[in-house]
């Protein structure tokens, strides 16, 4: 799964690169949101995440965010910094992110952390949170790369993850009625990252 994040990582990045600096201030797919609030939450993600695995190797409790305001406000305060910045900012923190991945004792993985959704999970889930974020955020950013520029196998877990998450927020009969084909449009949720 570390390759998937790994590729991820790199199609988000070459995609960020890619973009012109005035190309920045476009919206994404994500209501409300412009490419900058888009780079910004990476970064933070990276750097939220690189907590995780702290608590996970020390024991010690890390929140990924003080709380769901203190990451709002942090991506509103990311998204007015300079392009170069956020350029600068989100390579750094995926470099470091990927290092502590490589540096986690294989004891480690086992031990629990508490996402951002309040949920119990092992280290290992870490690695698949960055990989769906990196890999549906250059989605996101709409700039040319498509959910057909991800891996088959991805594409299928991110599936499984997306149905698995929709069916425990309670959507599992309006999925189901369009997945069989007993519905005419797929049903409104919104964006589920």
């Amino acid at each position: 799964m570390s390759d998937w994040m790994d590729d991820g990582t790199r199609l988000v990045l070459r995609a960020i690169d890619e973009l012109p600096d005035d190309a920045f201030d476009a919206p994404t797919l994500l209501p409300g949101w412009t490419r900058r609030h888009l780079v910004a939450h990476l970064h933070y993600n990276a750097e939220a995440l690189r907590r995780l695995l702290s608590w996970a190797r020390t024991g010690v409790e890390s929140r990924m965010y003080e709380s769901p305001e203190h990451r709002a406000a942090e991506i509103e305060a990311g998204a007015k910094l300079p392009v170069p910045e956020l350029r600068r900012l989100v390579h750094d923190s995926a470099d470091a992110l990927a290092a502590d991945v490589a540096a986690l004792p294989a004891d480690a993985w086992a031990n629990e952390v508490v996402t951002a959704q309040g949920r119990t999970v092992p280290a290992t889930e870490i690695v698949w949170m960055r990989t769906r974020e990196v890999a549906v955020h250059a989605v996101d950013l709409d700039c040319g790369v498509g959910f057909e520029d991800l891996p088959a196998d991805l594409v299928e877990a991110l599936i499984t993850d997306a149905l698995r998450r929709r069916t425990a927020q309670g959507h599992g009969p309006a999925l189901a009625r369009w997945l069989t084909g007993r519905a005419d449009q797929a049903p409104e949720l919104g964006p589920w990252l």
